[in-house]
This record gives structure tokens, C-alpha cells and sequence, in this order.
């Protein structure tokens, strides 16, 4: 699958210089990038999760020579620049405290329950750097039926 001119994104340097700083083995593509390269279309924003920190992720980033910015950092949001390119990386988390829209969140290092807080299970689809898809809540099948399903309620 991740050998379609679809995931070719995988591949680009800047991608692989996100990968290589924060390490394969913390880093997973999440959300529109992996289900719109799943349905064959191009992948405009690339956004990751990762079980690191967010301060550990600051430090990473610049340590390689990356330019990070704290975009949402109490919730976990990291902005990472890479060339030109902006990467969203955030700390897999869960809701505490909800207000409305908002919530204060805790960061933890299960992907499962990460993928949980998800609205849709296809956007719950994680893809790690060696293109080995993660399906906690069987989005490919969903978007193989053209079903849109929350998770949860």
C-alpha cells in the first residue's frame, strides 16, 4: 500500500528529518494525511503523534536543527519547521476536564487511547515511518465502505 505514488510523501527529505529527530520508534503519522493517501488522493498537511513530551519534543527538534514552535503546547502541540514545511507533532493525550470545545488533557503513551479521543475512525489511522498501518477502530474498512463512524459516542 505505502508504495503508491500516494505515500511518496513518506520519503520526502524533510519528512525523514522529522523522523530522524524525534526517532521511528515515537513518531506516527495520524489523520488526513494517512486516510487521504489510503483513498489515492495527495496528502496536504502532515500531522504526527508521538509518546514524547512536548518539552522533550521542543528539545529534539532544535537539537537537530529544527525550528519548533509551541503552537498549543499545553495541549501538547508542537509545530515543527523543516524547510518550509510545517509539521503539526502532538503529545498523544487524554481529556481530563472538559469546557465545551476545550479540555485539559493529560499526556500518556497509549496509542490505542490516543486514537480513542478521535472524532472518526478514519481519522484515527496512524502510519509509522516504516509505513506499517495502526487500525485501533477499523477505519480502512470504513473508508473501503465509504462510511463515515464516530468512535465512541
Amino acid at each position: 500500500m505505502t508504495d503508491t505514488p500516494q505515500f511518496a510523501w513518506l520519503d520526502d527529505d524533510e519528512v525523514r528529518q522529522l523522523i530522524a529527530a524525534l526517532g521511528s520508534d515515537h513518531l506516527r503519522f495520524v489523520g488526513g494525511c494517512v486516510r487521504d493517501s489510503i483513498l489515492g488522493q495527495d496528502a496536504f498537511d502532515i500531522d504526527a503523534a508521538t509518546d514524547l513530551a512536548p518539552d522533550e519534543v521542543m528539545e529534539k527538534l532544535k537539537s537537530a536543527g529544527i525550528k519548533a514552535i509551541p503552537t498549543g503546547i499545553e495541549h501538547g502541540t508542537v509545530t515543527a519547521v523543516v524547510a518550509k514545511r510545517h509539521f503539526e507533532v502532538t503529545t498523544l493525550r487524554h481529556d481530563v476536564e472538559t469546557h465545551g470545545r476545550h479540555a485539559d488533557v493529560a499526556f500518556h503513551s497509549d496509542w490505542e487511547a490516543d486514537a480513542a479521543r478521535r472524532d472518526f475512525t478514519m481519522n484515527a489511522l496512524y502510519l509509522d515511518a516504516d509505513g506499517k498501518l495502526y487500525d485501533y477502530f477499523d477505519g480502512q474498512a470504513d473508508l473501503d465502505a465509504g462510511l463515515v463512524r464516530f468512535i465512541g459516542d
